[in-house]
């Protein structure tokens, strides 16, 4: 079982394959294995894919239960680090898309390329309420409720709830990058939505384009918020995004 110590975090990672190292950063609610299953097969042929548990998700332990996007990133940083990667590609989805823009913002020079699917680049606090542990508990989300506890037990340590408080806390907050942030971001860039995902629908993609004019956009016909995943297009997206991160050479 890979684990990596960084700070106050074990950080359990997934290593898999040889190459150009990619830094895979998962969804909220989720692990680095669940949330890019549909990228490994593909991705490794020719890449180093690492796939770590985010703090506070999964099986990675550590000391503090409180985090945020922020420190995620920071994390992230460390993480790579720790391992002797100079720099790494680096895809985000959802809540990772957030860690992912606050890592190559804070830390650029880790950062080989940035893809970012399903993150709109700005807080949205819609649709946070109603993943609090009362509201959950009060409209019989068990099945979600026991879902949670069982894929972040290592992580929260029995307080699922408290687990949960941070998730919508931090959706609520993040990603929130300040103009000398998004003005870091000069590394390649490309930036996936599903047509029908309402996290990140084309005019945001476009907004972050505005701020960083390097970046492609690419909006995935038919698809919502997972267009990377077998239930939507993952052929589709994995043909785009490793078409992306050949171009660079």
């Amino acid at each position: 079982m890979p684990e990596q110590t960084v700070g106050d975090c074990s950080i359990y990672y997934e290593d898999i394959g040889v190459g150009e190292s990619i830094l895979f950063l998962h969804s909220a609610y989720s692990r680095g294995i669940l949330a890019f299953g549909g990228q490994i097969q593909p991705f490794s042929q020719t890449y180093r894919c690492l796939l770590p548990d985010l703090r506070g998700h999964g099986r990675t332990r550590s000391e503090a239960k409180d985090w945020s996007t922020p420190l995620l990133a920071d994390d992230m940083a460390g993480f790579l680090r720790a391992l002797g990667i100079g720099r790494a590609h680096v895809i985000g989805y959802s809540l990772g898309g957030g860690v992912a823009l606050h890592l190559a913002a804070a830390h650029p020079q880790l950062v080989r390329s940035l893809t970012v699917i399903g993150c709109g680049g700005w807080a949205d606090p819609a649709g946070a309420d109603e993943f609090e542990p009362e509201v959950l508990l009060h409209s019989g989300q068990t099945a979600f409720i026991e879902r949670t506890k069982a894929l972040h037990a290592e992580a929260h340590g029995g307080d699922w709830q408290h687990h949960l408080r941070q998730s919508a806390r931090d959706w609520r907050a993040y990603p929130s990058l300040a103009e000398s942030d998004w003005a870091r971001l000069t590394m390649p860039m490309l930036l996936i939505g599903g047509e029908h995902d309402a996290y990140a629908p084309p005019h945001k993609l476009f907004a972050m384009q505005a701020k960083c004019p390097q970046a492609e956009v690419w909006t995935v016909p038919g698809c919502g918020h997972r267009p990377h995943m077998p239930t939507e297009k993952a052929k589709e997206t994995n043909g785009r995004m490793l078409a992306f991160l050949s171009a660079l050479g």
